[in-house]
């Protein structure tokens, strides 16, 4: 299943759905077929993500299990992490919050 992302201040985005659910327990939302993140939730939404990126960037740095350089399996060092997966919503939220708009999804 595939999750659509809508702001009117930016480009749609479509992402898996075990890339969103991960996305949405971030946030702090629920996996629902349709949702809104209001402008009131985007601040939360953001500093969830971001807190979530540098979480995930100080344990690769931190820790060997977690380096990506540190694999010899080629698919692990072109593994994609959170900051990756969560760039294009970080990037959807920040400028819909500066337009003042809603961003919603559905499947």
């Amino acid at each position: 299943m595939l999750y659509r992302f809508h702001s009117r201040a930016t480009a749609p985005f479509v992402m898996l759905e075990i890339h969103a659910r991960q996305m949405f327990s971030i946030i702090g939302k629920a996996p629902e077929q349709k949702g809104v993140i209001t402008i009131e939730q985007m601040p939360a939404a953001i500093a969830a993500l971001e807190a979530a990126m540098a979480s995930e960037h100080e344990n690769a740095h931190n820790d060997d299990k977690y380096a990506v350089e540190a694999h010899a399996d080629d698919a692990e060092r072109m593994h994609v992490g959170i900051r990756q997966r969560a760039t294009p919503l970080l990037h959807m939220l920040k400028d819909s919050l500066a337009d003042g708009k809603n961003v919603t999804w559905d499947v």
